[in-house]
């Protein structure tokens, strides 16, 4: 891959962003928490947070090439949350688990499914339908 071509995968966040927006779902970021990822450290847990990003969870919503900003409020306080795109290590349905899961990463999001996200928990599937993207 050359130096200069873009990464597939803020593209592919947004892919899914919009397939569940226009399937009715609620779309799911999972995110490896590192020095640039700016969440409320207190939902973060083993290095890990789960947010939603749906239009009515969060405000002012960028999904870049570069990061995904928006705001979004956690425990009924606002703040404003950065998430480089390398720290992503999913994005995936609330409802169904379905989603893409990004290669390279420690670990999938299904174990942070399992941890609960921001004001709601969401379900664990028994049968994630998670496709690995390399």
């Amino acid at each position: 891959m050359a130096m200069s071509e873009p990464s597939t995968k803020p593209y592919l966040i947004r892919a899914i962003h919009e397939w569940c927006g226009d399937a009715g779902y609620t779309p799911y970021l999972a995110v490896q928490v590192d020095d640039y990822t700016q969440v409320p450290m207190a939902y973060v847990k083993d290095g890990k947070i789960v947010l939603n990003i749906g239009v009515d969870a969060v405000k002012n919503l960028h999904l870049g090439n570069e990061d995904i900003t928006c705001g979004g409020r956690f425990g009924g306080v606002a703040h404003q949350i950065i998430v480089p795109i390398s720290a992503v290590i999913g994005i995936f349905a609330k409802e169904t688990g379905q989603g893409l899961v990004f290669q390279g990463q420690e670990s999938s999001p299904i174990s942070a499914i399992q941890e609960g996200g921001p004001d709601e928990t969401p379900p664990t599937p028994s049968k994630p339908k998670l496709t690995v993207v390399k």
